[in-house]
């Protein structure tokens, strides 16, 4: 998730950060191709769904993100939604239990986005990874990557992405 320089992924009024600049954009259209899955809570699929039909005003790179983006199986975990959109599952029952399964039927990289899931997940034990991707904004307040306290981390790695952007690899202590 893109989060800014202070630590949110969205400022006090909800909204999220700007869209990338086309560099790091082209880095998620990489990584959601390497991609197994994706596990959302409500609130970001509900922002990601912006990507289930085609914009004429999109450039070239957006629109390979959205074909990779609405390839991949999507899971949704909402105590409020009933139904969700195409090529995804709503999560049904236990939490630990749907990740665990994922993971024992699943080959490759799932990945989770939504900070109150990824804290329930991580509460659980069950992140391997994160991966943050800092952005130049001070945002001052709203909704923080980091919902929760969470276990210490190390740095695996970080790389410089275009201009404007850090990549982050951090995985538990």
């Amino acid at each position: 998730m893109m989060q800014s320089l202070d630590g949110y992924v969205a400022g006090a009024d909800g909204r999220p950060l700007e869209p990338p600049g086309e560099e790091l954009h082209r880095r998620f259209n990489g990584y959601m191709s390497e991609l197994a899955g994706l596990l959302y809570g409500r609130r970001m699929y509900e922002v990601m769904r912006y990507w289930d039909e085609d914009r004429t005003e999109w450039e070239a790179h957006e629109h390979d993100f959205a074909a990779k983006w609405r390839a991949r199986p999507k899971w949704v975990a909402s105590r409020t939604l009933k139904s969700v959109g195409p090529n995804a599952t709503l999560v049904e029952g236990g939490l630990e239990s749907f990740v665990l399964g994922l993971r024992e039927r699943i080959d490759g990289e799932i990945d989770v986005a939504g900070p109150e899931l990824a804290a329930d997940i991580a509460d659980l034990g069950l992140i391997d990874e994160y991966r943050l991707y800092i952005r130049p904004f001070v945002l001052g307040g709203g909704k923080p990557y980091f919902a929760r306290p969470h276990p210490r981390l190390h740095l695996a790695g970080f790389e410089r992405i275009g201009e404007d952007a850090l990549e982050l690899t951090y995985r538990p202590a």
